[in-house]
């Protein structure tokens, strides 16, 4: 009777069937969720596939609009029942009125992902399955404010399959499903086209009855070696050198084959078979970077095997891991073929245990590795960083651990990751990222700290970093604000310098940024002259960005600009050097800032910009210091003149006319290098701007892109820079004419002389 409905008003006492309506738990096995209104017994839901309402006690049913589909979960507010909370697989939502109306899901980041890969585009993709929901590759940083819906796209395949797009090409991804669905997708066209290796549909039918078992996430696996060969697993490994147009079978079934545990799913009450039940299937594959002919295998009924000639294989299961297992992953090290890594899991079987195993004789012999990891904290996958030999990532149902000695001791690297299962992890560029089970894609930015971390730097008081290649984007580093949801932060922009400290110091602590000549560039300091060049240290490891910009141009207090900044000029590609120094001891590490390299622009071209935003800056920094200066001398004369008012009558009378003369003179130069009627960002719409502005507005349109200044950016600021010389040679003669004589008179009434700075 699986999907009828039963009601007792005895407390279980008796019984009586209510409906026979098998729509309402159409899959038992996935959903059986029964709630009744604590307000009224005959409001009745269930949560299943959709979600279904009765108002008579279960006797007849409608269903509930809510959003997405295959409802897991339903809590109804004790207090007020019309407020309702439903969990689904595309995460949770909220009505409050009975649900008539629900919230929306796409202001979470709660998918579901099986696997991540990253692409070779730049900036690298990350791609997955998402549970009940499509496919996804996604960007990891964006030139604008962050990663929204807009830099992401669907790869074809579906809900439970892995991902590989191909290196030399990564707008071709092979994406999988259940039922042994692969598909090819070019991204170019938007096609997605099925190439199965054994086209025929298994839905509904038992794993014993089919010619070919393939999972729920069956391996879909692109060699690292050569981008044409592609592998797949059912029971037997598959490999395909045209993209799927044929297939043709590598190895004998690799599995246990127990023919007792590929029946239907489900028994005799209610059959679920849409091969996520199949068993006795080939879970994981992984090609070995540095030999073609080898290959790793694991399978979900515990066999590890492997060939290393592509044709024969051997089981090479480590002899203490318990029979059943499933094994989730072999990584093969990037160093070494005959080495490799085994994470397996049995929680299916109530051992909840890690199960982490290394090889480094091609599965002769094999290590447990699991010293540090809790006992009861499973593990999913294990990683090697391809840049630093046995610096090992793990994840598994409660988040990520760090081995620095090959395995041999773990400890957390939870950091600001929530607790939630991680099914896969991937190392790119010196970013660790994660596939979680309801959080999305993690990723942690920079980890060559962890790369370049020994026992000396640990064991000593201070240690500088060598900072990785600083691309020059043009993108924001912004942290959205809970408000925008479903934007992703980008990373940090610029040089990331990491640095260790002991102790917080207690002098001051330097950090500068020095070109290919010595040439200081930036100065931060825990003692900065100015709030932009502040540098802020604690005990412990620090993180400091330099946003690759040269120093900005000098402002003064009001400044107002239309269209116009005071921004310094991007740093030229080329080799730089970071140097820390606290008190009498310093530390120096080298780094490259590199042409972002979607940018077709020459070195050449790039360091005319420079040299012309440069030259910009200095110009605008002379026209803003002529304003400050000119304030400082009115502010004095003002003095002078309100101190001659105060004479007796007659005795300061020229005085007063001669300040007031000279300020005049001043002002006149200020109003031509300056709109001083502005005070607020729409008012240059009514008074129109002057020459520090136009220098502003030009470095702007000289800096706009990547690309060298446009013949008529070199016309306009020899015009506006021939028009300042003017006004600064006008104010030049002022301060050592006009402010002498002033002075003399000054003195004759025993008042302090105007200082020029």
């Amino acid at each position: 009777d699986g999907g009828f409905l039963y009601r007792s008003d005895d407390a279980g006492e008796s019984w009586k069937r209510t409906t026979e309506d098998g729509r309402i738990a159409g899959r038992p096995d996935d959903f059986a969720e029964v709630k009744v209104d604590p307000a009224n017994p005959d409001v009745v839901y269930t949560a299943s596939v959709v979600v279904w309402k009765s108002i008579d006690g279960g006797k007849t049913f409608t269903t509930i609009r809510a959003p997405h589909g295959d409802h897991h979960a339903l809590w109804i507010d004790q207090r007020d029942p019309a407020r309702m909370i439903n969990g689904n697989d595309g995460g949770a939502t909220i009505s409050m009125n009975g649900g008539a109306t629900w919230t929306r899901q796409d202001n979470q980041p709660t998918a579901q992902f099986y696997h991540v890969i990253a692409t070779t585009h730049f900036p690298y993709k990350l791609c997955g399955a998402q549970q009940d929901n499509s496919t996804v590759c996604i960007a990891t940083r964006t030139d604008g404010i962050g990663i929204t819906g807009k830099d992401w796209y669907d790869v074809g395949g579906g809900e439970s399959g892995w991902i590989a797009a191909r290196q030399d090409d990564p707008d071709v991804v092979f994406a999988g499903s259940y039922g042994g669905l692969i598909t090819r997708y070019d991204h170019r066209t938007e096609q997605t086209r099925a190439v199965n290796a054994w086209p025929d549909n298994p839905m509904g039918w038992g794993a014993g009855d089919l010619k070919y078992r393939f999972q729920w996430t069956f391996p879909i696996v692109l060699s690292p070696l050569d981008p044409n060969d592609l592998f797949i697993g059912a029971q037997v490994l598959f490999k395909s050198a045209n993209e799927g147009q044929t297939w043709r079978v590598i190895s004998a079934d690799l599995t246990r084959n127990d023919r007792s545990k590929q029946g239907p799913s489900g028994g005799p009450i209610t059959k679920d078979n849409t091969s996520v039940e199949y068993y006795n299937t080939i879970f994981t594959v992984a090609p070995s970077p540095k030999d073609s002919n080898v290959i790793w295998a694991g399978t979900d009924d515990g066999l590890v095997q492997v060939t290393r000639d592509g044709k024969t294989w051997q089981n090479v299961t480590p002899k203490d891991l318990p029979e059943w297992a499933l094994v989730s992953t072999v990584e093969v090290s990037p160093y070494d073929p005959a080495t490799a890594y085994v994470a397996a899991t049995r929680y299916k079987l109530d051992d909840f245990r890690p199960y982490v195993y290394k090889t480094s004789d091609y599965g002769r012999s094999w290590k447990k590795l699991v010293a540090g990891i809790p006992a009861s904290h499973f593990v999913r996958v294990v990683r090697e960083d391809p840049t630093r030999r046995g610096l090992l990532f793990a994840g598994g149902e409660f988040g990520i651990y760090v081995s620095f000695d090959d395995g041999a001791n773990w400890q957390s690297l939870q950091l600001n990751l929530p607790v939630v299962p991680i099914h896969d992890l991937t190392v790119k560029d010196h970013d660790l990222a994660a596939a979680t089970h309801g959080r999305a894609f993690w990723v942690l930015d920079d980890i060559a700290p962890l790369e370049q971390l020994s026992d000396e730097v640990a064991r000593g008081e201070r240690h500088l970093f060598t900072p990785r290649d600083a691309v020059r984007f043009r993108g924001a580093s912004f942290v959205p604000p809970r408000s925008l949801a479903g934007i992703g932060a980008n990373p940090p922009n610029g040089a990331i310098v990491y640095f260790y400290l002991k102790d917080k110091p207690d002098a001051e602590v330097t950090l500068d940024i020095l070109d290919a000549r010595d040439s200081l560039v930036r100065r931060f300091s825990t003692r900065p002259k100015e709030a932009a060049d502040s540098l802020k240290v604690e005990a412990g490891l620090n993180r400091f960005v330099w946003d690759l910009h040269h120093p900005d141009a000098h402002r003064f207090k009001g400044l107002v600009f239309w269209a116009g900044s005071t921004r310094g000029p991007l740093a030229v590609p080329g080799p730089y050097k970071a140097r820390l120094a606290v008190g009498n001891w310093s530390e120096t590490r080298e780094f490259k800032v590199v042409k972002d390299p979607r940018v077709k622009t020459t070195q050449e071209e790039l360091q005319k910009q420079f040299d012309l935003l440069v030259r910009i800056r200095d110009r605008l920094s002379a026209a803003n210091d002529a304003v400050k200066q000119i304030r400082e001398i009115k502010d004095q004369v003002d003095g002078v003149a309100g101190r001659a008012r105060q004479l007796p009558e007659g005795k300061g009378t020229a005085l007063a006319r001669q300040a007031d003369s000279l300020k005049a003179k001043l002002g006149s130069v200020e109003e031509s290098i300056y709109q001083v009627r502005n005070r607020s960002n729409e008012d240059p719409l009514n008074f129109p701007i002057k020459v520090n502005n136009k220098l502003a507005s030009l470095s702007g349109v000289v800096g706009s892109a990547d690309g060298p200044p446009t013949d008529q950016s070199y016309q306009v600021f020899d015009e506006l820079s021939r028009e300042l010389q003017g006004h600064l040679d006008r104010l030049k003669a002022i301060v050592e004419t006009d402010v002498p004589a002033f002075n003399r008179l000054v003195k004759e009434h025993d008042i302090p002389a105007v200082m020029v700075k």
